[in-house]
């Protein structure tokens, strides 16, 4: 059935409407970020800063090591993803072409973990990191990421697994190709979308978490960058306002880079082309 013009113009104006209160947090944040402080307490803000100003900017760098801050949550985030993909992958092969009571159980699992809130497990976490001498330390903050992202990231990649048809491995067996080389060559290309999308997934809550690094580290040389953006919020809750503004516009800039490289495998076809009907 054709789509009425009116059916489509709707269609348009709620994706518009959607796009803008998705943009309206980023687009508000740079303005705010190019704004003088004269501009910023100002009685009617304005969406374009009428002087436009890098002191923001200068004055953020300045104030807080926000490189090395950076730095720290890029190591963090990136190890977290890179881990958790690793460990995540051949549990969620396992899971979906084994169909067994372990395996529904290993899947109710998933479900029921992410219903935990962070305040709850917090204290279990502080003690077993504790007998490990990892509170303070990078790792430490990686190894509890990799936890948190972990169930997700499995949930995710089982829907991946089960996506791919049990004939193309069959096939490929027939052929003569062994099971490491099955995964290797057949399996493991067609998972290329969701193993991009399950390591974006786990790079981005790991850069954007706030929680466990503010509990966990201590030190200021290995905090990571949501912990150092409280830095601009003064002993009586006012911030500084146009200098959080221009950090936390940069704070976001990595994850958009990110998903930037990998938006083509996430949103190209899994299997598009691998069945031929």
């Amino acid at each position: 059935m054709r789509t009425r013009p009116a059916a489509r113009a709707g269609q348009y104006a709620a994706l518009l409407a959607y796009l803008v209160f998705l943009a309206f947090p980023l687009l508000w944040l740079l303005s705010t970020a190019f704004k003088s402080p004269r501009e910023l307490g100002s009685l009617h803000p304005t969406w374009i800063p009428r002087h436009p100003t890098l002191a923001n900017f200068r004055q953020a760098f300045d104030e807080q090591p926000l490189l090395h801050a950076a730095l720290n949550s890029l190591l963090v985030a990136a190890g977290a993803a890179v881990v958790a993909v690793l460990i995540a992958t051949p549990m969620a092969y396992v899971m979906a072409r084994r169909r067994s009571p372990l395996s529904r159980a290993a899947t109710g699992w998933v479900v029921v973990s992410q219903a935990f809130p962070f305040v709850l497990v917090i204290i279990p976490l502080f003690l077993v990191l504790k007998r490990l001498r990892l509170i303070d330390s990078l790792p430490g903050l990686v190894l509890v990421y990799v936890v948190w992202a972990l169930p997700f990231a499995l949930w995710m990649l089982v829907g991946y697994v089960r996506a791919v048809p049990a004939e193309l491995e069959e096939a490929a067996a027939v052929d003569g190709a062994g099971r490491l080389r099955t995964l290797v060559s057949v399996t493991a290309p067609l998972l290329a979308p969701g193993i991009a999308a399950t390591a974006l997934f786990a790079f981005v809550t790991a850069w954007n978490e706030f929680f466990f690094a503010l509990v966990l580290l201590k030190s200021p040389g290995r905090q990571t960058l949501p912990v150092v953006l409280t830095r601009f919020i003064g002993a009586e809750g006012v911030a500084d306002l146009g200098p959080l503004a221009a950090a936390a516009f940069l704070a976001t800039l990595p994850s958009l880079a990110v998903f930037a490289l990998v938006q083509r495998r996430i949103t190209g076809g899994l299997l598009t082309g691998a069945v031929k009907s």
